[in-house]
C-alpha cells in the first residue's frame, strides 16, 4: 500500500470526485480542512495558519503523497498534529465517539484528493 512518501493507488480502485472533495474540504464538520490550513477559498472566512496552504497542493505533491498524508501522515512526521483521516490504530486523544471510527471513508478521501490535485497554483 505505502510506497517510500505517498500510496499510490486508489484506495477505491477508482478516481475522486473533485467537486464531493472541494465540498469536504470547505466543510468545518466533516473535512475540518479550514481549520489548520488556508486555501483558495475566497468565500470562507477564518482559514487557518498552523499548517501549509492548500493553494498548489497540486503542483507540490503528487496524488499518492497527498493521499498518504490524508490516510495516516504520522507515516511521514510522528508528531503531525494533522488527523489520521483513514486510520484507527494508534491513535491518542479520541474522543469517545470517534474511537475505532474512521474519519472520512475510502471514498471521501479519493474526492480529497482529487480536489486537492487541481490546486496548481
Amino acid at each position: 500500500m505505502v510506497a517510500g512518501d505517498a500510496i499510490p493507488g486508489s484506495l477505491t480502485g477508482a478516481p475522486g470526485d473533485a467537486a464531493r472533495g472541494r465540498a469536504i474540504v470547505l466543510d468545518r464538520q466533516r473535512g475540518l480542512c479550514l481549520l489548520c490550513h488556508a486555501g483558495p477559498f475566497p468565500e470562507e472566512r477564518f482559514q487557518g495558519d498552523l499548517a501549509p496552504s492548500l493553494a498548489g497542493a497540486g503542483a507540490r505533491l503528487s496524488e499518492g503523497q497527498l493521499r498518504l498524508r490524508m490516510v495516516d501522515g504520522r507515516r511521514l512526521n510522528p508528531d503531525t498534529i494533522m488527523p489520521a483521516y483513514f486510520s484507527t490504530e494508534g491513535l491518542r486523544h479520541v474522543g469517545r465517539a470517534w474511537q475505532d471510527r474512521r474519519l472520512l471513508t475510502a471514498e471521501e478521501i479519493e474526492d480529497v484528493v482529487a480536489f486537492l490535485a487541481t490546486l496548481r497554483d
